[in-house]
């Protein structure tokens, strides 16, 4: 695979010029990460443009007690901690750590900066893409705010399978790996309700598998509990 390809499937790339993505391209280093590894962590000038060009990455942040909160996954062609590296002197908000095997590219912010002056249109796409961005926040907190947490785990999931789901004899299965803490995280509750609502959702044969290996057997019935008001 070149490296020029996962850009034209990015906002911030998509409207450049195939002569503006080539040298994009070669000025990006590619890097690699496993379990364990820390991408970046929460604190750390923000300095690159990150983009995930195989596997998963999880976003996690740390409360003032050292408590860590996995706020979402990226999957490839995903970018990621792209607001703090907008705005010079801003650190990264929060810590990106590998699930499993994971390849990055990483952009120096200042090529970027040099290709924006040269494409004023592509300017108005990362505007876009940050009021997006700034949309689905508001979105995520009004669910947490608002939604049942059986709701807001069958979002999760839906949201997982549309985006990572592989089809299979029993239906679709996750390609990403998260831990039943993760997927609390996730949605706002404790791990012991996690258990609870997967256990209910097994029953109803919406899902099947372990936390760390989960099958989606009913999307269509996820997306319409998702759906759901209270």
């Amino acid at each position: 695979m070149k490296k020029s390809d996962p850009l034209r499937k990015i906002p911030l790339f998509s409207m450049l010029a195939e002569r503006d993505r080539r040298k994009i391209a070669a000025e990006m280093t590619e890097a690699h990460y496993g379990k364990g590894e820390f991408i970046f962590r929460e604190g750390d000038p923000a300095n690159y443009f990150h983009i995930v060009k195989e596997g998963a990455v999880k976003c996690v942040k740390s409360s003032a007690d050292g408590k860590e909160c996995t706020l979402k996954v990226l999957l490839p062609g995903d970018l990621f901690c792209c607001e703090a590296a907008v705005f010079d002197g801003a650190p990264h908000p929060g810590t990106a750590q590998p699930i499993g095997d994971v390849s990055i590219l990483r952009l120096n912010k200042k090529s970027y900066f040099g290709m924006l002056r040269r494409n004023p249109e592509a300017s108005l796409e990362v505007i876009k893409y940050l009021g997006k961005r700034l949309n689905e926040a508001q979105e995520n907190v009004k669910i947490l705010a608002l939604d049942r947490a059986e709701q807001r785990l069958a979002a999760l999931l839906a949201n997982l399978a549309s985006r990572a789901g592989v089809r299979g004899p029993e239906g679709l299965h996750l390609e990403v790996r998260l831990t039943r803490q993760d997927m609390a995280n996730m949605v706002g509750v404790t791990v012991e309700t996690t258990i609870r609502i997967m256990a209910r959702f097994k029953r109803a044969r919406l899902v099947s598998g372990t936390a760390k290996h989960i099958v989606i057997k009913d999307l269509s019935k996820l997306k319409q509990l998702a759906s759901l008001h209270s």
